[in-house]
């Protein structure tokens, strides 16, 4: 491997093509796509400093780096790439990309970033930006934090773990989500969306968890929740708490500790197909 130690690149494609490199304590300034159509490549104590970084490019490693700002869609049809220990403050990176991995990193200016992208693995992650992983699939995400609305709006196949998500519109138009062991803050959690299961989690969510086909909760806290499960089909909802109240489903089981109130309105729905269960 070619090894480039304290270097400063300038101007544009400034390393395209290169294979089998290893960069160190080095600087990409002024200059797009520095690494375009570049494979089997590690990147350690970085600095990326302009638009287009890392685009076209396959097995990629990066540690201990930044993508300032000024780096804009950074990572773009890239493929195999491992990012630990590092800060990406550029806006737009990652788009249809797959088999990523990123470990103990902060994206602070994640507008529009992670769309259209596969097999995605975060962990240790946080995230500020709204939109953030857009028509996604194949998506692991454990010990995570974002502040941003509209997180994986059109995602399939997502599994969340230890998480907080303070997002409004959080998982629209979803397919096959799982979320255990996390905090959600947000208005209208969860619309549109097909086969999502909450398993332990506590959500704060005005009229969240409607228009939803197949809705499973498990020992789930609902706070401040009005409104919910309108038009749900197929819920499985074991609540441990009070619902401030219930509106309109179309069939399952619901049990709650408490239910403020519950609407069913006879032109709407068929009451006899969803069960209520209370403890008080």
């Amino acid at each position: 491997m070619k090894e480039h130690r304290q270097q400063f690149f300038v101007g544009e494609r400034a390393e395209y093509n290169v294979k089998n490199s290893s960069y160190y304590d080095s600087t990409f300034e002024n200059g797009e796509s520095p690494l375009k159509e570049c494979s089997d490549i590690l990147i350690d104590n970085c600095i990326f400093k302009w638009k287009y970084p890392i685009w076209y490019s396959k097995n990629i490693k990066i540690y201990n780096s930044m993508l300032l700002d000024t780096a804009r869609s950074g990572i773009w049809y890239t493929e195999d790439i491992y990012i630990k220990d590092s800060t990406i403050e550029a806006p737009k990176t990652f788009r249809k990309s797959k088999n990523i991995t990123i470990e103990n990193t902060t994206i602070p200016h994640a507008d529009e970033t992670m769309w259209s992208c596969e097999n995605i693995t975060l962990n240790g992650v946080f995230v500020k930006g709204d939109y953030f992983g857009m028509n996604s699939k194949n998506v692991t995400v454990k010990n995570f934090k974002i502040a941003g609305n509209y997180i994986f709006d059109g995602g399939k196949n997502i599994t969340i773990e230890n998480a907080i998500l303070d997002s409004k519109d959080a998982l629209w138009n979803c397919e096959n989500v799982t979320v255990s062991n996390s905090t959600i803050i947000g208005e209208y959690l969860g619309w549109n969306s097909k086969n999502l299961t909450f398993i332990n989690c506590t959500i704060e969510s005005t009229q969240g968890l409607c228009y939803v086909d197949g809705l499973k909760m498990i020992d789930c806290k609902l706070m401040n929740t009005n409104l919910c499960f309108e038009l749900c089909k197929d819920i499985d909802a074991k609540i441990i708490s009070n619902i401030d109240s219930v509106k309109n489903p179309i069939n399952g089981i619901i049990e709650a500790k408490s239910i403020g109130e519950i609407i069913l309105d006879d032109n709407m729905i068929d009451k006899t197909k969803t069960k209520i269960i209370t403890k008080e």
